[in-house]
């Protein structure tokens, strides 16, 4: 190992967490790293994309991989074969080069990350032949998906030199992984009356994955306990107060990790400064913006309809009939809407919008603003010379080749140029033109930057779908499958290029080749969308009724939470259009005052910070991150973030300031231990019991009990089945 003098990156949790030596010869690109690479990959995405469909969506992350992979990594490195074949050629390799090393590992790890999610493009699959119950044939969307993937190599490529070599850069939720890397490899001495590192993980998987059990199947009750509700068992107004589900979800908690990371992520790895800028968000739209939009102001009908709801109504308060207003070649049928009537959203929805709407220019102005003179500076570095001074993690990489731009170059050339192809000569079945393509290119090269900054330094991430619909609404109104089509190459492929980013900080901290790395996450990204198609594929023709709740019975677990999202901005934003709701011919067009309302808050902060700049508390204030905070709602609820926040507090706030010896050692190692043993679970339940339909019918197992009055609309006259009449 080559040992440096320890050198402060200037980011804490780094410092603690990231091992500043190297050893070179450390061989990477081994027999055993292929074979358990691409069959974890094979495995995560089957089972990501089985899970995605579910009432309780449950991502498994490529830390499950990383874990089951070490026992049979170390397995092959005992009994196969140490002969080298082809020796004296070129081509010399051997099965075994010695002891299963980190460095496999980590590549193993990122090669697995192409599995773990979802592919973004099957909503559109979904949507199709789902919920409009249309044709989409299986090499077209073959390509949506593998495209939708590969297109974010060209963006990552660009700006690596600004998102991943800066030490500031320091992407919170790689420190996740490289702490289990070295809890599974490193010898870690055993602390006084204390348990060793790897010994914490096992004690921590093994606990999380016994306790699930009970949220996931015996007792279903702990993954939403909202006892306000039990209050008063027949009051409309207690129950919208306490439900955790379809309410305000005040004093509501989960018990439950898949609750509380399902959508927000894990809250150990979210920086304190994050939380609270979460929290403030979370507090605004839920105890602020929605009671006094609903109760007081009555804003857009509010009490017609549920409190909280991703549905789409009439103003009668009845579910719209979506399939009454498109015309035979899948357009909007511009007679049957106006005989129809507009289209309403739950006034929650709505607010949710309008946030939406406000993030966006807040994260341009936020990082112009905060980041502007740093991102000059390395402008000019990586144009005109070379970069001033390299972190001791960018300084021991220069030992490797480089991946050299042009690689980057033809994956984002060939790709935008089959993307072309395909949407003209599909254009029947995918609506989009070529001109839609360029300008989706567009949108996620100018966003990449900016998000990318914020996600690196808080691990939240501002989302771009709405933009996206939103400006393809109104240049190409009244066709969904071009909406979502520009949507996922607008939004999806900056993703990507986030999750790329993150990739190359991870191999950067743990010190991985380049090339080899380039070389996995290409081919992770061919073998996950091909295994994410035909997985879904086949789920759509086995599956009777799969996310049609019309007919599905209420405690059915394929609802499909994610899609119906999906399919109602499609329907919101593709087929009506923004111009009939958020435009002129629209009753929602006041909410455009968002936009001028999120691009003015950062600049408000830095004129207060420059003001008062011994006060260094308000600099942590992150409008982007604030404003974006409840990007995920819906199909989150309020029990997601009460639950997150009060974990994250405890983790990033208490332990953090008052335990941090405790803090640095045990809190990455404790959210991978408890990712990995309620995945490993909720997988067993689901291929032993729920696959079969076995279940344990009692009281206990309704999340949410006793709230069935929340989603009841409050104005008089109007009749919902199992609500009371006002």
């Amino acid at each position: 190992m080559g040992d440096h003098a320890h050198e402060s990156t200037g980011i804490k949790q780094v410092d603690s967490t990231v091992p500043q030596t190297d050893d070179p010869n450390m061989p990477v690109l081994t027999f055993r790293m292929w074979v358990l690479a691409v069959l974890s990959c094979v495995a995560l995405s089957f089972v990501n994309q089985f899970f995605w469909y579910r009432s309780e969506p449950l991502i498994i992350s490529s830390i499950c991989a990383q874990i089951a992979v070490v026992p049979i990594g170390h397995f092959m490195a005992r009994v196969l074969p140490t002969k080298v074949f082809f020796e004296g050629t070129m081509g010399a390799f051997t099965m075994n080069p010695g002891p299963f090393n980190v460095k496999e590992h980590v590549l193993i790890t990122i090669f697995a990350n192409s599995g773990a999610g979802t592919v973004y493009a099957t909503h559109i699959l979904s949507a199709v032949k789902l919920f409009y119950k249309r044709k989409l044939g299986f090499f077209p969307a073959f390509i949506l998906m593998l495209t939708t993937q590969v297109l974010g190599f060209g963006w990552a490529g660009i700006f690596r030199k600004f998102l991943v070599e800066p030490a500031a850069m320091w992407w919170p939720m790689t420190l996740v992984q490289v702490s289990l890397f070295r809890a599974l490899h490193e010898k870690d001495k055993r602390p006084k009356g204390g348990v060793t590192r790897t010994q914490f993980f096992l004690i921590c998987l093994i606990s999380s994955f016994a306790y699930f059990i009970f949220p996931g199947y015996l007792f279903k009750l702990l993954t939403t306990v909202s006892w306000v509700c039990w209050l008063a068992p027949k009051s409309v107004l207690v129950q919208q107060l306490g439900s955790g589900g379809n309410g305000l979800g005040i004093g509501s908690l989960g018990f439950d990790w898949s609750t509380i990371s399902s959508f927000l992520g894990s809250p150990l790895v979210s920086p304190w400064f994050a939380t609270a800028n979460i929290a403030v968000g979370f507090l605004f739209l839920m105890y602020v913006m929605t009671p006094i939009s609903y109760w007081w102001a009555n804003a857009y009908h509010a009490k017609n309809f549920p409190i909280y709801s991703q549905d789409l109504f009439e103003l009668d308060g009845s579910s719209y009939n979506i399939s009454s207003i498109i015309t035979s070649n899948f357009h909007l049928d511009k007679t049957s809407y106006s005989k129809s009537g507009p289209l309403y959203l739950s006034t929650f929805f709505a607010m949710t919008y309008g946030l939406g709407f406000a993030a966006l220019p807040a994260t341009l102005v936020h990082v112009f603003l905060f980041n502007g003179s740093e991102l000059l500076r390395q402008t000019k570095e990586a144009f005109f010379g070379q970069i001033e001074k390299l972190d001791i993690h960018a300084k021991l990489m220069k030992a490797y080749k480089q991946v050299p731009m042009w690689w980057f170059y033809i994956i984002l050339v060939v790709n935008i140029v089959v993307i072309i192809f395909a949407c003209e000569y599909y254009n029947y079945e995918l609506q989009l033109r070529w001109w839609g393509v360029l300008l989706a290119c567009a949108i996620s090269f100018l966003y990449t930057l900016p998000i990318g900054v914020i996600m690196a330094t808080t691990n939240q991430t501002p989302g771009l779908n709405i933009i996206t619909e939103y400006i393809i609404g109104y240049l190409y109104p009244g066709r969904p499958v071009a909406n979502m089509c520009f949507k996922v190459y607008g939004y999806i492929s900056m993703n990507q290029a986030l999750t790329f980013l993150m990739d190359f900080k991870l191999g950067q901290y743990m010190k991985i080749p380049p090339r080899a790395m380039f070389m996995a996450q290409v081919l992770g990204c061919v073998i996950s969308a091909i295994v994410y198609q035909c997985t879904a594929w086949w789920m759509m023709t086995t599956i009777p009724n799969l996310c049609d709740r019309s007919v599905l019975p209420p405690d059915s677990q394929w609802t499909c939470p994610m899609d119906h999202v999906f399919y109602d901005a499609s329907v919101i934003w593709g087929l009506v259009g923004p111009q009939r709701i958020f435009g002129n011919l629209g009753h929602y067009s006041k909410i455009n005052l968002f936009f001028a309302a999120g691009a003015t808050a950062p600049l408000v902060i830095w004129l207060v910070q420059k003001a008062v700049p011994k006060q260094r508390w308000i600099s942590l204030i992150n409008m982007p991150v604030l404003l974006g905070a409840t990007a995920m709602m819906p199909p989150a609820s309020s029990v997601n973030y009460t639950s997150w926040l009060i974990v994250a507090f405890f983790s990033g706030f208490v332990v953090f300031r008052w335990r941090p010896k405790l803090w640095e050692r045990y809190n990455y190692v404790l959210s991978g231990g408890l990712d990995a043993g309620t995945a490993f679970m909720a997988v067993l339940l689901f291929a032993t019991l729920q696959y079969k339909n076995i279940t344990v019918e009692w009281w206990g197992n309704t999340p949410d009990q006793g709230c069935s009055l929340a989603t009841c609309p409050t104005a008089k006259g109007i009749i919902v089945e199992g609500c009371p009449v006002f």
